[in-house]
């Protein structure tokens, strides 16, 4: 599995654009996943573009929750692609143009090796990939308690590393098992984690690659 952020409020490189929201880009053994879109299409698209990233070769679109930095490319998008298939939570309705798309309340077997927490507390759904090494969770902004997040994801396995927007998130013993965590996007506590967990913190920002 290869993640790479594509849209978050820092970045790496010179050459690609720091904007407030999140997006990442999946590869696994069988899909390439985009999770969530940023805030704005014309960034997601060329922060893309500068990555290589081909995003007509994108099959799967998950969108974690329905707040204008993690939906605001979409649109953009899906005028480029609309084949896939899109799985968002139950209270986001309206999306047109993709082939597929797939409302999500509980907690579920997407495909092999791809799973959804479901909709918590009626607003988010993270999403877990399989690798070799254990579950790969991927957040948008934690905005149910982190508590309820991992035991929806852990009931498909053991949590490995953890990606993406944590919030005010500070029961920092949850996370003691992890072995890679890279809080990115609307994270408030980040040089806390990274006291704590040296070894395992990875900084985020636009064109960070990490692979399992």
């Amino acid at each position: 599995m290869k993640a790479t952020i594509i849209y978050d409020n820092t970045t790496i490189r010179a050459d690609l654009i720091a904007d407030w929201g999140f997006a990442c880009y999946i590869e696994t053994g069988r899909n390439k996943i985009l999770f969530d879109t940023g805030g704005n299409g014309k960034i997601l698209l060329q922060n893309m573009r500068s990555l290589d990233i081909n995003l007509y070769k994108i099959d799967t679109v998950f969108i974690s929750h329905n707040h204008f930095d993690h939906i605001g490319g979409l649109s953009a998008f899906l005028n480029e692609n609309p084949d896939v298939t899109l799985y968002a939570p139950n209270s986001l309705r309206g999306i047109k143009h993709a082939k597929k798309v797939i409302l999500i309340e509980q907690a579920q077997k997407l495909e092999d090796g791809l799973y959804t927490t479901g909709e918590l507390e009626g607003i988010e759904q993270s999403m877990a990939v399989q690798t070799e090494k254990g579950l790969v969770l991927v957040v948008g902004c934690s905005h149910p308690d982190m508590a309820n997040i991992l035991s929806a994801a852990s009931q498909f396995g053991d949590i490995y590393a953890i990606i993406g927007g944590l919030h005010g998130f500070d029961q920092y013993d949850l996370f003691e098992e992890f072995q890679l965590i890279c809080p990115a996007h609307c994270t408030q506590h980040k040089a806390e984690i990274k006291n704590i967990y040296p070894g395992k913190y990875i900084e985020g920002g636009v064109g960070k690659m990490i692979e399992l």
